[in-house]
């Protein structure tokens, strides 16, 4: 188990620009803000997404495209430090057009429409993520 005593630093808010990587974007943000610790919040819209599952028996990610616009009910990942540099890890709820919804892990691939986001700024000590041999995940060490 791992637990840290963390404090706000700073709260950013913001809205991401149509027609990019929400997720490259987030990492983006928190690399220009110097956020190595946080929290993340989102809502808004993609032009299509992809969102990704682990697979405990084979160990490997799995992605599911969607090709639709659809509704970003929630996103909420952390920031910690992967390979020297900010990294974020975030899971989306998304709905289409009927009200169905889907989720899983936030990946490269999915398409802002519009967004409007939250990064909470931690002071502490920095999370760092590594290989874990149990999961083959790289987890917080």
């Amino acid at each position: 188990m791992i637990i840290r005593d963390v404090e706000y630093d700073k709260i950013f808010m913001g809205s991401i620009n149509y027609g990019t990587d929400l997720l490259e974007e987030l990492e983006n943000i928190c690399v220009e803000k110097g956020i190595q610790l946080g929290h993340i919040e989102a809502l808004g819209a993609v032009q299509k997404a992809c969102i990704g599952y682990y697979d405990q028996k084979s160990r490997e990610y799995g992605y599911n495209t969607l090709e639709n616009p659809h509704e970003i009910l929630t996103l909420s990942g952390n920031v910690s430090i992967k390979d020297e540099k900010p990294m974020v890890h975030a899971h989306i709820v998304l709905a289409d057009g009927k009200g169905r919804a889907c989720g899983g892990h936030l990946a490269a691939g999915t398409v802002v429409f519009a967004c409007e986001f939250l990064i909470y700024s931690f002071k502490g000590k920095v999370l760092k993520r590594g290989f874990d041999e149990k999961t083959d995940l790289s987890l917080w060490k």
